[in-house]
């Protein structure tokens, strides 16, 4: 945080840091096609910064909560106090606005909100001269729409036909094994998987997906997987071997530790018990009555008639 604040940055926020102000503003210079949607009547301002420290000496931030006629939402409002315009403001606005929107999910909610970055510029040159559509500052801009004004490319291996994959060349064994992965028991898709790794592949590569397959997958049947990778990667044995041992090792080490574990736990259990048995014991010889006796050491009837017998 800055120790001094510019007298831009000090006029600024006084103004915009009360909501019928800000109202005013926002009223007159926010484009109707937006203004439209807002309910400036319910302006409230949040007490926060996502400026970078590196960058708080030349932008103060104003952020503001709202309701929009889609639900809750925010104006953002950035003030520049450089003396030359940010050929790439407007980046600098989509992160600020993505932070904001990150602020509101980490808050509780489910939905992002509708963020509106507004820039404030007070600068020597005049007018500004940068475009404010961001996608403008790529060397590319209809490159850029394309992507990010519509669905961003997805690869989901889930629902991608095996025979499709099995096409796809060298990155096959990645994506087969992915899929594999996330099934119940590896056995419904070995097969595939064991075609591809009996092509002449890179050994490097295919052991990293046996390995990832034996370390990360599920089975009702370990040795017959191990089986038919080895058979359709013979060459790959010992390493598939050693890779075998080393699971079955820790695998042994972890339940022997969760045995130990379990043993504690019970063998504490036992000792409550015995001690509550051995104070029950005690009241009962000094006349006290069951129910008393029953409330103060939690024990039931059927443990204090066991001590009668």
């Amino acid at each position: 945080m800055r120790a001094t604040a510019t007298p831009h940055d000090a006029l600024f926020k006084k103004f915009m840091s009360q909501p019928p102000l800000a109202r005013q503003f926002l009223d007159i210079h926010l484009p109707s096609t937006i203004r439209q949607h807002c309910d400036l009547d319910t302006l409230q301002l949040v007490p926060t910064s996502f400026i970078e420290r590196d960058l708080s000496a030349f932008y103060s931030d104003v952020l503001f909560s709202m309701r929009t006629d889609c639900g809750e939402g925010y104006i953002y409002t950035l003030i520049e106090h450089q003396s030359t315009p940010d050929r790439h403001m407007t980046l600098r606005m989509m992160r600020y606005t993505i932070a904001a929107m990150q602020r509101h999910l980490d808050e509780g909610h489910k939905e992002i909100p509708i963020v509106v970055p507004v820039l404030f510029y007070q600068g020597k040159i005049s007018p500004y001269p940068y475009s404010m559509n961001w996608l403008d500052s790529f060397r590319a801009p209809a490159l850029a729409k394309q992507i990010y004004c519509h669905p961003f490319p997805l690869v989901d291996v889930t629902v991608i036909p095996d025979e499709e994959i099995m096409a796809h060349r060298d990155i096959a064994r990645m994506e087969m094994a992915h899929k594999a992965i996330r099934l119940r028991d590896l056995l419904e898709n070995i097969d595939p998987i064991a075609t591809l790794l009996s092509v002449d592949y890179n050994d490097n590569l295919s052991i990293d997906v046996i390995f990832y397959l034996l370390r990360h997958g599920d089975t009702d049947d370990r040795d017959k997987v191990v089986e038919i990778l080895m058979q359709a990667r013979p060459q790959l044995k010992e390493q598939i071997m050693t890779i075998e041992q080393q699971w079955r090792q820790e695998s042994h080490l972890q339940g022997r530790q969760e045995g130990r574990q379990e043993g504690r736990q019970e063998g504490l259990q036992q000792g409550i018990q015995e001690a509550k048995l051995q104070v029950a014991q005690r009241m009962l010889r000094d006349n006290i009555d069951v129910k008393t006796i029953m409330k103060f050491t939690g024990l039931s009837e059927g443990d204090l008639q066991q001590l009668n017998s």
